[in-house]
């Protein structure tokens, strides 16, 4: 179907609807310029797009689009996208395993065929009632075979563009606390929508259709349904109630999230009859922490990992921890005050005042990390727990932390998961076997988070039971930096900013730690060993240029050998590594150095006057080294200047041909045993170089590049001319200096 027809159909099944209703919907319409996808190696090679689902959109319609690009010969291609709401997505299509101690839950996704003859696919996917806030979609291609493709050669390329149709409810009706209100069904297939909001420190909300009529008839049964919550693509994020039952129909949410709307849908299964319905919700607050003291000020103590700091030079506890965790009549959670410390570009610090956490049994202590922003959800949050073993008092046995974000999960026992009623939540505990724990979660959702802690205890008295603990949480941008073998890359997709592991030397995974497919330490010295001592074969044309006089092409040779040498000790995937220089400054003298040593070989071929050849060797160089620099893997910046240099040498071979009626060069045996293995040795280099690297054949073809291309210089090298004698001949002989008649090609001795 082509895309402006599937485009105005989507709108019209946006508009569709509209008309006729007591809610007002707006549309709105927004899109993604074409992205060229790339073959999966790592999240980094993923394609990640960012968009923002406004605040009581009852319909989100995705248009996915894929596109085939340039290419020849290209067969059925797969595109995966993954979707994910409230942080980007944690994806796994390779199966590989994750670090220790991190919490995965993958991200749902859909596959896209492009197929042979099929220019483009277009795929409509629609979501009722979705999460109002952030949206990720990922994409990308099939896991990478390893082909080094060279920049510049036809292959198939493939755009992915994501749109996003939303139909949004402008006078969303609004349920107040115990104030019930009357609402009218007039089609099974447009249910009603309403939204609650919950307080901070609720510990249930319950929604109640009170009575009902069909057709002005009440009615103990309606066939009514009840949905609370949003919908976000492969969570358990909404809780679904079939009022079968007569009488009041009710459904509970225990706990709720905090500080936030909940959407509310009242559907109907019978059709073409109006149901006229009374609908309450309400919400129990059940536990608040003490207020905090007007008189905070900065005499605090901050202990967080290895930093401390005592403002002011005062040790005293802080007013506002005193305040905060002491146990009044009544008090039914401890909130210590936990300090928010930005330190870098995805990288959080949070603290405790006064150090180390006392833990009692009762009441539960409640700890709150602020991550309610986009800006923290693209990269890793890090929890470690650790137990002070002589701080515990009574019959300990354990002490119990829920992770969760939106709302805590309070008490903690035995019995109760670690789940709130849309969110599973992350377990821990710690004891005097198990002393610390850790606990890792990629791309966290954008949210307040919330760590609840309680000491368990072995009898039934636990009054006085309570154990020291230690709690470290931050944010930082990658895994463990993503370890010895990876390095960890700042990407951004237009202004949203998050990190990725690179992994080298074969490992993989999120944060470089699957070592199933990685290099041994000897193949690393075997890769590092073949890649520099090949360019030793270029010390046979340095000697032989020195030795014919060509000085300027010897010195290009030498200035080559030299940076591909260490540009390969540097450029090595494992930790065989040498760098004398800026790896960017190495790379760039190295492709500098190839591309000019096939230059001055080939206008040296070419026989000019000298100040020509040294004209076009300077002109050359400075205009390569341009091109380096605007762009050093293009193909063509290797194989422009080749082909120009060709040009020149064929040009002035057959002016001198004509001109001496004769071919150029002469004699048959230097172009048998000379210029045509050469030329045939080049061909085989730049055919190895272009179509035959792979990742796991590099050290090797690479490797047989060197050698080729330095083989085919000593075979390419034109003679030395006739009155130059060898580098180094000396130009005295007893006392007399020996002069050349550059006129009269004739020798005479002054």
């Amino acid at each position: 179907m082509d895309a402006r027809v599937l485009w105005w159909l989507a709108v019209l099944l946006l508009f569709a609807g509209c008309f006729g209703e007591d809610v007002t919907y707006v549309s709105g319409f927004y899109s993604k310029g074409p992205a060229k996808l790339s073959k999966y190696s790592s999240f980094a090679s993923a394609r990640l797009h960012h968009f923002r689902v406004p605040q009581d959109t009852v319909l989100l319609r995705w248009l996915l689009t894929v596109t085939r690009g340039s290419g020849i010969n290209c067969g059925t291609q797969n595109v995966t996208v993954h979707f994910r709401a409230g942080a980007p997505p944690v994806i796994d299509p390779v199966g590989v395993a994750f670090p220790k101690q991190t919490a995965v839950r993958l991200a749902w996704n859909l596959t896209l065929s492009v197929g042979a003859r099929q220019p483009q696919n277009q795929t409509l996917l629609n979501i009722t009632n979705p999460r109002p806030g952030d949206w990720f979609i990922a994409a990308h291609l099939p896991q990478d075979d390893g082909k080094i493709q060279q920049k510049g050669l036809p292959s198939c390329s493939y755009l992915f563009q994501p749109q996003m149709l939303i139909r949004r409810s402008v006078d969303t009706p609004t349920l107040l606390p115990n104030i019930p209100i009357t609402h009218t069904l007039s089609s099974a297939h447009t249910p009603g929508i309403f939204k609650f909001f919950v307080p901070e420190f609720s510990t249930e909300m319950r929604v109640s259709i009170l009575s009902c009529a069909v057709g002005g008839v009440a009615k103990p049964k309606c066939g009514l349904g009840l949905l609370i919550g949003s919908s976000s693509l492969g969570r358990d994020s909404r809780l679904a109630n079939n009022c079968s039952e007569t009488g009041p129909c009710s459904s509970s949410v225990s706990p709720p999230p905090w500080d936030t709307w909940v959407q509310v849908a009242v559907e109907t299964s019978l059709a073409n009859i109006t149901v006229t319905f009374d609908i309450s919700a309400n919400y129990t607050v059940g536990c608040k922490p003490q207020s905090s003291p007007a008189d905070f000020n900065s005499n605090f103590t901050v202990t967080g990992g290895n930093n401390s700091s005592a403002p002011n030079g005062s040790s005293s506890p802080s007013p506002l921890r005193n305040a905060a965790v002491a146990r009044g009549d009544g008090a039914c959670v401890r909130t210590p005050a936990v300090f928010r410390e930005e330190t870098d570009i995805l990288s959080l610090r949070f603290t405790v005042a006064d150090g180390n956490l006392s833990v009692p049994a009762d009441p539960p202590t409640l700890m709150t990390f602020d991550l309610n922003s986009p800006a923290t959800s693209g990269g890793t949050l890090n929890l470690h727990l650790s137990l002070n073993k002589s701080s515990v008092i009574g019959q300990f046995s354990s002490v119990r932390a829920c992770l969760t974000p939106s709302a805590p999960v309070m008490p903690l026992n035995t019995s109760q998961p670690c789940a709130t009623a849309f969110v599973q939540g992350y377990s821990l505990s710690v004891n005097s076997t198990v002393s610390d724990v850790s606990l890792r979660i990629p791309f966290p959702e954008v949210s307040m988070w919330y760590l609840s802690l309680q000491t368990l205890c072995n009898s039934s008295e636990c009054s006085n039971v309570s154990a020291g603990v230690s709690v470290y949480v931050n944010m930082s941008a990658c895994i463990d930096d993503c370890g010895s073998y990876g390095s960890c890359r700042l990407l951004r997709t237009h202004s949203y900013m998050y990190a990725a592991c690179t992994c080298s030397a074969g490992w993989r995974g999120w944060g470089c730690t699957d070592g199933g497919e990685a290099m041994s330490f000897s193949l690393q010295l075997q890769s590092v060993l073949f890649l520099t001592l090949s360019n030793l074969l270029f010390i046979p044309p340095i000697t032989l240029a020195l030795y014919r006089g060509y000085l300027p092409e010897a010195a290009v040779y030498l200035y080559n050998m030299f940076f591909s040498t260490f540009y390969h000790a540097c450029d090595q995937p494992g930790v065989t590594v040498l760098c004398i220089m800026e790896y960017d400054t190495l790379q760039f003298c190295d492709f500098l150095g190839s591309c000019t040593s096939v230059w001055v070989t080939i206008i040296c071929m070419a026989r000019l006057q000298e100040l020509f050849k040294y004209v076009f060797f300077m002109l050359g160089t400075l205009l390569i080294a341009m091109a380096m620099s605007l762009d050093r893997h293009g193909l063509w910046n290797f194989l422009g200047p080749l082909l120009f240099a060709l040009i020149t040498m064929a040009t002035a071979w057959v002016y001198r041909g004509v001109k001496r009626r004769q071919c150029y060069p002469p004699l048959w045996r230097r172009w048998v045993f000379y210029l045509l293995p050469g030329v045939l040795l080049a061909l085989i280099g730049v055919c190895v170089y272009v179509f035959a690297e792979t990742d796991g054949n590099y050290l090797y073809t690479h490797s047989l590049w060197h050698v080729l291309m330095a083989t085919s210089i000593l075979f390419l090298m034109p003679p030395r001319h006739k009155h130059t004698q060898p580098w180094g001949w000396t130009h005295t002989l007893c006392g007399y200096r020996i002069c050349k008649n550059q006129k009269e090609d004739l020798y005479s001795v002054s």
